[in-house]
């Protein structure tokens, strides 16, 4: 685990740390320490206040990219795996997909990103080697995704072998599920032109059921997760004919 990993999971799990505390913990000055926040809140996933790192807001997705980092990174490089040099790929939203496409952009040549998120493509804007193509449509705040009508209308113009998409939730009796009523048909539309839909998602998600169903288990033909994934859920989703890869 890198200097940059373990500040994030020590922030992660106390949620706020003083800055010379860090130091003290990781055995080197707090000058470098400043220097790995900067980093860190150059790229949002925390922030600095009178002396201490902090987590964003809980709404916020840079506090979500947070929690359970090191855990989503090792998701994303594995399905980052699956991904050609010179491949066109759609990446929907989420804290997992946003660390696949850091994975992508920086690691492979010639990668093209299709994404209705603008927090993605504002993370690896600076990648030189990749190209992205950001759907328009009604900008959601929070999630900083583009959903509606307009993302319908321009996805018209494309169809990739795979889309990455997460999901908040499992429910054994209505499939994936979702928080949101608009990004869950937002992610449905896109997956429509896609050959194959790949999920990424940490285990602690198999334990919560969103408010709203945004795929069938028909609909998915793979998931990215961890050995956390209770084995009779594993099963259930091996039986529905889905490829199940854990790190």
């Amino acid at each position: 685990m890198s200097r940059e990993e373990k500040i994030i999971s020590m922030v992660s799990k106390q949620k706020k740390i003083e800055v010379n505390r860090l130091a003290e913990l990781l055995k080197v000055s707090k000058v470098t320490i400043r220097k790995d926040l900067d980093k860190l809140e150059a790229r949002g996933i925390l922030h600095r206040q009178h002396g201490f790192a902090l987590l964003n807001n809980e709404a916020d997705i840079n506090y979500r990219l947070a929690k359970n980092y090191e855990l989503k990174l090792r998701i994303a490089k594995k399905a980052a795996e699956t991904v050609s040099d010179g491949e066109m790929v759609m990446i929907e939203s989420g804290s997992t997909c946003t660390l696949l496409a850091e994975e992508l952009a920086f690691q492979r040549n010639d990668i093209t990103i299709i994404t209705n998120s603008s927090f993605i493509a504002s993370y690896i804007r600076k990648a030189e080697s990749v190209k992205i193509i950001l759907l328009g449509g009604e900008y959601q705040k929070e999630s900083q995704v583009n959903v509606g009508p307009l993302v319908r209308q321009v996805i018209e113009n494309f169809h990739v072998d795979k889309i990455f998409v997460g999901v908040d939730g499992c429910d054994l009796a209505r499939g994936f599920t979702g928080s949101d009523i608009n990004r869950c048909d937002t992610a449905k539309v896109m997956a429509g032109h896609a050959n194959k839909t790949i999920l990424l998602t940490d285990s602690s998600k198999f334990e919560k059921k969103g408010a709203v169903a945004e795929f069938a288990f028909k609909e998915i033909a793979e998931v990215y997760t961890d050995n956390g994934i209770p084995n009779q859920i594993k099963s259930f989703l091996e039986k529905e004919q889905i490829s199940v890869t854990t790190v």
